[in-house]
């Protein structure tokens, strides 16, 4: 038994290639996005290791 039914659309030939034009254009970049580089995890080591340290409590309080 099937569940669907056919439907007969109606469309004038100028609609029909309208559509026929949209479904053929090629996509757009949706964004530049950065790739990834191997040499920033050597930047961001370095950074780490230059950072400074956090300050330590005095011990005589």
């Amino acid at each position: 038994m099937l569940a669907q039914e056919t439907v007969r659309l109606v469309a004038t030939p100028a609609e029909v290639s309208a559509i026929g034009s949209l479904m053929v254009e090629p996509e757009a970049v949706v964004s530049g996005a950065p790739l990834p580089s191997p040499e920033a995890g050597g930047l961001l080591l370095l950074q780490l290791l230059l950072s400074p340290k956090e300050p330590r409590e005095p011990k005589g309080k």
